[in-house]
């Protein structure tokens, strides 16, 4: 696979010299990490099936079986683990994580995956909500340890294990090379039309009525037209109709016949989310602002796509918007940002204000047009894009952070609401150092800085952030909602 990274001192780190030098002075030895290719789109090894407390449980065989990996009870050299520890308590039953990976994280392949699947903590058993929590301290600091270009995520399944398919075949793939230390919860999976009341209030006072995004805090329609609703919304996504769990589509194009729209997809990350979502079968509307139409035109017309050069600030966006996707959108990807860094005290009105428009404000106003009017169908993803800024604070970026930790709160709070009345399922992805022209133009200490704080020791490409922001889109990722996903390789910022 070719060599896609501008880190010169990564370069220099393979090399006979460099893995000398290195090595003798300790520093950052950042490995080549296994990304996604169409030579190579999975992992190669075996898949390591281990219980952390209790049997082995069979649906989670079937799924991990799923996955395109042999899977096995005992290897010398896993490709992946997935330790089921849902089971596990009390604190004494932690010893059971310890005694399943102790004899085998050493034997883990490089570029490999360890999946802790757990519970959600209870909040009616402390003893239980304890050894659950434990497990997330448990996930982060093996992250940091395990090296090698190895990761290790947890899975907290709320539902049947079924829903967690799309989650573990992304985790356990090179699509997920990017993202380490996380924590994802599975909840039960959103189907169409109006919800049953499981919404949140539609503002602060917690009193019904209708939201700027067309929801509210009342129960919606009836039982039964909420079910047929989410049943019409269900076979259209392509699952199953004993709702087994299973999805039924084709993996390989999960998005055929869905129309997505990317803002900021010009270039840099926004042009690699257009291209992985067009691999994956969608038709992809690339939206920029008028001032880059030759790159937008040149990316949607390599994708076979459809350009809208526009403002996103624009009083009209939601509704040009609209009219562009037609019979309506699918998916939805708020990619569009800028900076304007200054330290506070130099930070003009005009500055402050253009960066919460376009990164944040915007993101709002479209969403809420877009979802009240009925544009967004059911079954429909929204995917914005936060930031590690917005997460940890970055001198100089007061604009920027509050815009990103901004989006981090609208998806907190609108995920429950969207997919109770809409049927769409509203996530975020938080990118951390990522190779683009803009960090090019970083200065060089800071730049090397930003690529070493983090557990692989190297930035991130724009794919990583694309192939994460396509996990989430997914129809069978029904039950991922309100997550915001850090693609940081386990970044020390914010930890």
């Amino acid at each position: 696979m070719a060599d896609r990274t501008p880190d010169r001192y990564q370069r220099f780190a393979r090399t006979a010299p460099g893995r000398f030098l290195t090595h003798r002075l300790g520093l950052p030895e950042p490995a080549v990490l296994r990304r996604w290719s169409p030579e190579r789109p999975s992992l190669d090894g075996e898949l390591l099936h281990l219980t952390a407390a209790g049997p082995a449980d069979a649906a989670l065989g079937a799924v991990l079986a799923r996955t395109g990996l042999l899977v096995a009870t005992a290897s010398e050299r896993p490709a992946a683990v997935v330790l089921d520890a849902t089971g596990v308590a009390t604190a004494g039953a932690l010893a059971g994580v310890h005694a399943a990976l102790y004899p085998v994280v050493r034997s883990v392949a490089a570029s490999g995956r360890v999946v802790v699947l757990g519970a959600p903590p209870s909040p009616t058993d402390h003893h239980q909500a304890a050894a659950q929590q434990a497990l997330e301290g448990f996930v982060r600091s093996l992250g940091k340890e395990i090296g090698r270009g190895r990761t290790v995520n947890l899975v907290r399944v709320g539902g049947a294990v079924q829903e967690a398919e799309s989650t573990l075949r992304f985790l356990l793939s090179p699509r997920s090379a990017y993202v380490s230390g996380q924590v994802v919860e599975i909840g039960a999976r959103t189907g169409g039309g109006t919800g049953s009341g499981s919404g949140g209030p539609s503002g602060p006072s917690g009193r019904s009525g209708e939201g700027p995004d067309g929801t509210s805090g009342s129960a919606g329609n009836g039982p039964e037209d909420a079910s047929r609703d989410r049943t019409a919304a269900d076979r259209a996504a392509g699952w199953a109709g004993d709702w087994s769990g299973v999805w039924s589509g084709d993996w390989s194009r999960p998005l055929a016949g869905r129309t997505a729209l990317v803002t900021g997809a010009a270039r840099g990350i926004g042009a690699a989310v257009a291209g992985a979502l067009a691999r994956d079968g969608a038709h992809v509307v690339c939206l920029d602002v008028p001032a880059a139409q030759a790159d937008l035109l040149r990316t949607a017309e390599a994708l076979g796509g459809s350009a809208l050069p526009l403002d996103i600030t624009a009083a009209d966006a939601a509704d040009r918007m609209a009219a562009t996707t037609g019979d309506g959108l699918d998916i939805l990807i708020h990619n569009a940002g800028i900076t304007r860094d200054r330290r506070l005290a130099n930070m003009s009105a005009d500055r402050w204000a253009s960066v919460l428009d376009v990164n944040l404000a915007a993101v709002l106003d479209t969403t809420d047009t877009l979802l009240k009017s009925g544009a967004l169908r059911p079954g429909g993803r929204v995917v914005a894009t936060a930031s590690i800024a917005g997460i940890a604070g970055n001198t100089g970026q007061t604009n920027y952070a509050a815009s990103k930790a901004g989006i981090i709160g609208m998806v907190r709070s609108l995920a429950p609401r969207a997919a109770a009345h809409h049927g769409v399922t509203v996530n975020a992805v938080a990118p951390g150092f990522i190779e683009t022209r803009m960090t090019a133009a970083v200065p060089f200490l800071i730049r090397e800085a930003g690529r070493r704080m983090n557990s692989l020791a190297q930035g991130g490409l724009p794919d990583d952030v694309a192939e994460t922001t396509a996990w989430l889109s997914h129809p069978a990722s029904a039950a991922v909602n309100g997550q915001v996903v850090r693609v940081c390789g386990q970044s020390l910022l914010g930890a």
